[in-house]
C-alpha cells in the first residue's frame, strides 16, 4: 500500500472500517471532509497507487488535457483533490463501468464541485464517506465503555466512571480533533487555528465561490455563525449578529452575499449542520426544519469567539453550546460507524426541543440531550420522555450525554452517559 510506511504514526480512524466496507461493494469511493481532517492519510493507507493533484501541477495539466491519463495505476488508485479536474468524475464513472469490479478508485476532496449534478450519475458506482476531524476515542484520550451502537440496540450502559473532568473537555474544545494537533497544547493549537481561518477567509472561500470576496465580511459572517453554534438560528439571525458585531459602523453582509458565503462554507465542509428530524409518526404539532448550526470542529467556534479554556470557565453559557458542539461532532462520527444518522428535533415556538436524535435505516431511534454538568439533567430527562410520548415507535434509548463522571441509568430509565466513556 502507498501509505504503509506511515503506519507507525497513524492513529486508526473509524473511517477506516467504513472505507474498507465500501471498497468491497463499490467501484469507487468518494471521501469528503474539511481540509486537514486526515482524508489523504486515511486514503493512502488503502491505495495501491496515487495522484496528488494539489501537489502535482503536471498531473493537473494532464488531467485537463485528458482525465483518462490519470487513471492508470494499480487499484485502488487514489485521486486526491480530484475536484481540481472536474471531468475526472465522469472518467472514473466510465472506467468503473468498463472494469466491472469493486475497489478501483478512491477520490478524496475538501470541497464539493460547483455542479452537483455531475455527482448524481455516480449512483450505483460510487460510495460516499463523510470524514470529520478526530473524536475523543480516536485521539485515544478516552476508553469507550459505552457503545452508541449498543444504546441504539437497546443495551443499557454498565455503570462506569469517566477519567475526564470539565477542564479536560474544555481543552479538547480549544485544541480540536485535528490530526496535526495530536498532543499539542492550547497555544500551538491557537496558532494553527488562526492560520487555518486566515486561509479560509483570504483565499479558499473566493476560490470555491468563484469570485473575489471581502475578507472582513467573510470573517464577520463566520464570527456571527460561531456565536450561534448548537442553535437553530435562521440566516437572518446570523446576519443580524454580524451587523451587531460592527456596532453599526460598517455594513454587514447583505442577504444574497451571506447566502453565497454559507453555500461556499458548506461546499468546503467548514459548516457541518445537523438536519431536523421528521419522524414518520408524530404529534400534529408543526416542526421546524431549520438545521442546527455547527462548524466542522468545535475548536473553530472557540477560535472565532476567542474562547480560551480560562475564558470558557468565565462564560459558562457559551461554554455549554461549545460542549454541545463537541458532543455533536463525536456523536455523528459514532453514529455513521453504526450505519445511523444524526438529527435534531424542534417544534414551532420551541414547545419541545431535543438536542439530537440518532436513527438507523430500520427506524430504530434514540433521543439525546446534552448537559455539561449535573444541573438540568432532570429537565432533560423530562423532555426526552415527552418526545417518546409523541412518537408511536418507542425509542431504543433516552440518553443525557454529560461532562460528569458516572455512567448510569436513572430510575425513570434515562441513561446518563459522560462523553468521556462514549464510543462507537
Amino acid at each position: 500500500m502507498v501509505g504503509q510506511a506511515d503506519d507507525q504514526t497513524y492513529l486508526p480512524r473509524l473511517a477506516d472500517g467504513i472505507l474498507d466496507r465500501q471498497l468491497r461493494a463499490m467501484g469507487a469511493v468518494l471521501i469528503e471532509g474539511v481540509k486537514a481532517c486526515g482524508k489523504t492519510k486515511t486514503a493512502r493507507r488503502k491505495a495501491a497507487s496515487e495522484v496528488l493533484l494539489d501537489s502535482d501541477p503536471d498531473a493537473e495539466r494532464r488531467g485537463a488535457l485528458d482525465p483518462r491519463l490519470l487513471l492508470d495505476g494499480d487499484p485502488p488508485r487514489l485521486l486526491d483533490e480530484w475536484q481540481r479536474v472536474e471531468p475526472l468524475w465522469d472518467a472514473v464513472r466510465r472506467a468503473v463501468d468498463d472494469r466491472g469490479r469493486p475497489g478501483q478508485f478512491i477520490l478524496a476532496g475538501s470541497a464539493t464541485p460547483a455542479d452537483d449534478v455531475k455527482r448524481h450519475s455516480g449512483a450505483g458506482r460510487f460510495g460516499t464517506l463523510r470524514m470529520r476531524t478526530m473524536t475523543l476515542t480516536e485521539k485515544r484520550v478516552t476508553t469507550a465503555s459505552v457503545s452508541l451502537a449498543g444504546l441504539l440496540g437497546g443495551e443499557p450502559p454498565m455503570p462506569t466512571n469517566s477519567a475526564l473532568a470539565v477542564r479536560d473537555y474544555l481543552t479538547h474544545i480549544a485544541v480540536g480533533g485535528w490530526p496535526a494537533l495530536i498532543g499539542a497544547d492550547e497555544e500551538a493549537a491557537r496558532d494553527f487555528l488562526d492560520g487555518y481561518l486566515d486561509v479560509i477567509v483570504e483565499t479558499d472561500i473566493a476560490e470555491v465561490s468563484g469570485g473575489p470576496r471581502d475578507p472582513q465580511l467573510v470573517r464577520r459572517f463566520l464570527h456571527a455563525y460561531a456565536q450561534m453554534v448548537s442553535q437553530t438560528a435562521k440566516l437572518s439571525t446570523i446576519m443580524r449578529r454580524a451587523n451587531e458585531d460592527t456596532g453599526g459602523a460598517t455594513a454587514a453582509p447583505a442577504r444574497n452575499t451571506a447566502e453565497i458565503y454559507l453555500h461556499a462554507l458548506r461546499r468546503m465542509m467548514i459548516v457541518d449542520e445537523v438536519p431536523a428530524w421528521d419522524p414518520s409518526v408524530r404529534s400534529s404539532k408543526r416542526l421546524t426544519t431549520t438545521p442546527k448550526r455547527q462548524l466542522a470542529d468545535p475548536s473553530l467556534a472557540a477560535a472565532l469567539l476567542n474562547m480560551s479554556t480560562a475564558r470558557m470557565l468565565e462564560d459558562l453559557e457559551t461554554t455549554g453550546f461549545l460542549f454541545e458542539s463537541l458532543v455533536a461532532h463525536d456523536l455523528r462520527v459514532y453514529a455513521e460507524a453504526a450505519r445511523a444518522f444524526t438529527y435534531h428535533y424542534r417544534e414551532a415556538e420551541g414547545r419541545l426541543e431535543i438536542d439530537y436524535v440518532v436513527e438507523n435505516r430500520d427506524g430504530d431511534w434514540m433521543g439525546v440531550e446534552v448537559k455539561l454538568g449535573h444541573a438540568g439533567i432532570d429537565k432533560a430527562a423530562d423532555s426526552l420522555h415527552r418526545l417518546a410520548d409523541r412518537v408511536k415507535r418507542k425509542p431504543k434509548a433516552l440518553v443525557v450525554i454529560t461532562g460528569t463522571s458516572l455512567a448510569h441509568t436513572r430510575d425513570d430509565g434515562v441513561h446518563v452517559v459522560p462523553l468521556g466513556v462514549l464510543g462507537p
